[in-house]
């Protein structure tokens, strides 16, 4: 119900700039002889060019063990298309699945699920303004797959088939795919905002997404032609990093991708760029289904090629600068009488990147229209502020230590980077120019030079943020607030006239210690090993059952959770409102003695988190932690559960931000549409359904404390579970001093039933709402169940071929949807149900038909069973899919926190394979007879409104 406030993150600017032959020596403050020298490649990547032009990029790297990433990017996308091939760059990706030289057809999305590749979740592609790449993930323990996906690459690079059936197919498919993603308010506001935020250059009528009487109309030859002139080695790269040797798959990529030829007389790759502004370009747009009043203001800048050292500074300065900024913004919050519900600020690349330009952008959310004013000018101000005064030295000083804290997080775990990681890096590097130097080169920069970066220097470049040129001023708001909206002459003024009274920033500093006194330490009073699985069950002297589990997978990451029954469920229907808050007060309120500005500042260069929290059944807490500051989260543990901390400012912050989010929220289609599907789904019970704004007044601060104070009070039916890099005999003291001392009552507790569960029968309901012709749909199958590994393996099997199905049917025989979605959701809490749903969006003039295809596809999976081919695909994926998550902390902690919360033997996850043999044509079908009832089938539709 909360904005999130988003701040600049301790993410290091590791991989800037690209090589250049300049070697000069500059010599500049707080840097002794620094040089604008190059920045060196990393010479853990085989970098090469074939002589067609084509570009390769390949590194070993054992995480994950036994696979692979391969890349194929291409340096165009819409920019390049002609008039009459708008949205062609994205129609093309599109054919890369339906059928190449060596895959006809699905062939090549067959080949690869039975491979155990996820199509969408693995095996995908996208386009963008001047880049359209495709990603493959591989297994390298199986020869014939890992060879032909480089096949599979070169028939993407230069051999796609434009079978005619096929094309016209698929021109539904992208239609749908544009009325899933828009069609909605913030897509009519974008065509409004667009031509003022890139200044009426090629890019604003250069969409990826493209022009639907275009898609719908277009010659075949059309996009054949697009292929041919832009589809050639000379703009290409592959990109392959994992677990393989690196000269078998440079000549792998040699065989596959030699022939290639570059066309004749070929096309010139114009670049294109967006002009500079001398008066500021300011727009105001509404729309009757926009929920919420933003205003933005930006300030263009060149990008300057990061290709010396000179630019690594840059980059580390503009960081610090990022996060100071962004501290004092959320400090504001903090306090309480904000004038804005959300505020950002930050220097980073304009439009995420799309061009080579870079952006101050400063963003403001505002209770209503009547509040902008205020809203925007105290963001300005920040910004005002910033360019006169600058920063505090003691800001700087924690900055420098996260930033720091932050580098060395990553160079520790250094030899546990996923591939992944590496792709983005050379995908840079192809697409931008982006230099690529090693951990190790960027870890010894930062150390050298971090620390002699100058309050003065950072202040400096800080001051150049805002400028007199280059300024986009934007709202967007809802159109019933027009008649309260600026003019745009007003909107510069309050901009203009921000902050002209602003004084120095003053910084309170926070000298105590987060716990002053250690607790009374506890005993471990029983302890037992299961060796098969590397876990150690304890009992602490208060009863707190804890479940440790040492990996290797992450050098400087442990995490856990704690988890007990309870939850809102045993809040009184007087308290539920203050009950169902009590968790996020407590969290955004900070601990102890310490607000959440000063729990912020006391935590300086400590990688340690704590999240309390409460839901329907359940309360408990998650968190995470380098090795180094563990105690420090079993300190904030210890702290949440024994002195939570309650401030009014809070409350008052977070009331109004739910009235924003509340306010207008009947205007939206889709939220009216999904407080439909709650009610449904739960049985129209109240304490299921969002709250109203006059409920608001039901919150209460003192019943919100007392009763997270209740759920906590009691430490002894909880479950700790702890992943990660320690050692069982070095953390059990951490155990008995800050757990094993946490209070205890000694009963045992329990939720109440709710009753939270889908209304019974076949029902169908229509919500009409939207302007658009835009309809979205949910068929909802439901009832009780049997909660057991088995039955939840066979209802997993069951969604498979269900989602096989559905996709094959909706959209490559219908092509009348997009992206459809079949979930399934079982829990034994508070008792044992289960649901299936299948979800799409369509037009609304295909509903009826739509829905009586899936529901024809369930007839026929409940009279056949699933095909051979998707069990194979199924069990293929699952097979993958264990092997990468018997080495990821964030598996084990769920599966451990499942496991001993159920009731379950943890060891059983050993022989999760063999039960796989469970799934035959027979246990599909008799699947689908049981869980796809009609007697308890729901359908959700959402209908544009009626004239």
């Amino acid at each position: 119900m909360k904005f999130k406030y988003i701040t600049s993150s301790v993410a290091i600017a590791l991989f800037i700039a690209a090589c250049s032959p300049k070697a000069t020596t500059v010599k500049k403050d707080g840097m002794s002889n620094e040089m604008a020298k190059t920045i060196p490649i990393d010479s853990n990547v085989k970098i090469g060019t074939l002589p067609n032009g084509l570009t390769y990029y390949i590194r070993k790297n054992a995480e994950p063990k036994n696979r692979a990433e391969l890349y194929l990017a291409n340096k165009i996308g819409s920019i390049v298309e002609n008039d009459d091939q708008q949205g062609l760059a994205h129609f093309t990706e599109h054919m890369a699945f339906n059928g190449t030289r060596d895959f006809p057809k699905n062939d090549l999305i067959n080949y690869l699920q039975k491979a155990g590749v996820r199509f969408g979740a693995d095996l995908n592609a996208y386009t963008g303004f001047n880049q359209t790449v495709y990603q493959l993930p591989l297994p390298t323990d199986s020869t014939a797959v890992f060879e032909k996906g480089f096949d599979i690459l070169s028939n993407w690079a230069g051999y796609l088939t434009y079978d005619d059936k096929e094309i016209d197919q698929e021109r539904g498919v992208i239609v749908e795919e544009d009325r899933q993603r828009g069609k909605n308010a913030q897509e009519r506001m974008s065509k409004q905002l667009l031509p003022v935020l890139l200044a009426n250059s090629r890019y604003a009528v250069r969409i990826p997404i493209g022009k639907t009487d275009i898609i719908n109309n277009f010659q075949h030859q059309t996009i054949k032609d697009f292929y041919h002139d832009w589809y050639r080695p000379n703009l290409q790269a592959v990109i392959a990093v994992g677990d393989f040797d690196v000269d078998k798959v440079e000549q792998l990529i040699k065989d596959n991708f030699s022939e290639l030829k570059n066309p004749t007389n070929e096309r010139k790759r114009e670049q294109y760029g967006i002009p500079d502004n001398q008066e500021p370009l300011v727009k105001v747009v509404t729309d009757p289904e926009f929920p919420y009043n933003i205003a933005s203001v930006t300030y263009k800048h060149k990008s300057e090629p990061m290709t010396t050292e000179a630019g690594l500074k840059n980059k580390m300065m503009t960081s610090l600068i990022n996060t100071m900024l962004s501290n004092r913004l959320t400090e504001i919050v903090q306090k309480g009488n904000a004038p804005f519900i959300f505020a950002q600020s930050n220097y980073g690349a304009f439009q995420g990147g799309l061009v080579d330009l870079d952006a101050f952008n400063s963003v403001a959310v505002s209770k209503d229209a009547a509040g902008l004013e205020a809203a925007v000018k105290a963001v300005v101000a920040e910004s005002v502020r910033m360019k006169k005064f600058g920063f505090t030295q003691s800001e700087l000083d924690r900055a420098k230590i996260n930033l720091q804290t932050g580098i060395d997080k990553q160079y520790k775990e250094k030899d546990k980077t996923k591939s992944t990681v590496f792709v983005q890096k050379y995908l840079s590097n192809f697409l931008n120019k982006e230099a690529i130097p090693s951990i190790d080169y960027v870890y010894g920069f930062y150390n050298n030079n971090l620390n002699s970066l100058s309050l003065e220097s950072i202040n400096k470049l800080a001051a150049t943020f805002v400028t007199d040129d280059n300024m986009i001023a934007t709202i967007q708001a809802p159109e019933k607030e027009k008649a309260n909206l600026p003019t745009e002459a007003n909107y510069l003024n309050w901009i203009k006239s921000a902050g002209a009274d602003v004084t120095a920033y003053v910084d309170n500093a926070v000298t105590k210690p987060l716990m002053a006194t250690k607790p009374k330490a506890g005993t471990v009073t029983a302890e037992k090993n299961i060796a098969a699985i590397g876990v150690t069950e304890l009992t602490l002297s208060n009863g707190i059952k804890v479940v440790l589990k040492p990996t290797d997978f992450k050098n400087d990451q442990i995490i856990f959770s704690a988890t007990s029954k309870g939850g809102t469920s045993l809040a009184s229907d007087a308290d539920f409102r203050s009950a169902e808050m009590a968790s996020q007060l407590v969290g955004s309120s900070g601990v102890g003695e310490f607000d959440e500005n000063q729990l912020g500042k006391l935590l300086t260069g400590k990688v340690a988190s704590v999240n309390p929290y409460i839901s329907t059944y359940r309360e408990g807490m998650g968190g995470s932690a380098s090795p180094k500051d563990l105690e420090t989260a079993f300190q904030l543990v210890n702290l949440y559960f024994t002195v939570p901390r309650k401030d009014e400012a809070v409350l008052k912050t977070q009331l109004e931000s739910m009235q924003t989010v509340l306010k207008n929220r009947s205007d939206d289609p889709l939220a009216v549409y999904q407080d439909t599907a709650t009610a449904i789904l739960n049985s129209y019970k109240k304490r299921a359904q969002i709250i109203k704004i006059a409920d608001l007044n039901q919150i209460n601060l003192d019943k919100a404390m007392g009763f997270y104070k209740s759920r906590f009070a009691n430490a002894s039916d909880f479950i700790f579970t702890f992943v990660g890099n320690f050692k069982v005999e070095e953390i059990k003291p951490l155990l008995t001093t800050y757990l094993a001392s946490l209070p205890t009552t000694g009963t045992a507790e329990n939720f109440n039933d709710l009753g939270l569960e889908p209304l019974a029968g076949d029902i169908t309901k229509k919500v009409y709402k939207g302007l658009e012709d835009k309809a979205t749909i949910s068929l909802v199958y439901h009832g009780d169940y049997d909660y057991s590994d088995k039955n939840n393996l066979q209802l997993d099997a069951l969604k498979e071929a269900l989602s096989i199905k559905i996709l094959e049917r909706l959209r490559e025989k219908e092509s009348g949807v997009y992206s459809p979605r079949v979930s399934v959701d079982y829990d034994n809490e508070p008792k044992s149900q289960y649901t299936i749903s299948i979800d799409f969006s369509c037009a609304s003039a295909n509903v009826d038909k739509l829905i009586a295809a899936a529901n024809d596809e369930v007839a026929k999976l409940k009279a056949d069973g699933a095909t051979p081919d998707d069990i194979q695909k199924f069990k293929a994926e699952e097979n993958r899919q264990y092997e990468l998550q018997q080495r990821e902390n964030g598996f084990w902690l769920g599966y451990l926190q499942n496991a001993y919360s159920n009731g379950k033997n943890p060891v059983d996850v050993l022989t999760y394979l063999k039960t796989l043999d469970q799934i035959t044509l027979a246990s599909t079908k008799a699947a689908a007879n049981q869980y796809l009832k009609p007697n308890n089938y729901i359908k959700l539709i959402l209908l544009p409104e009626k004239n």
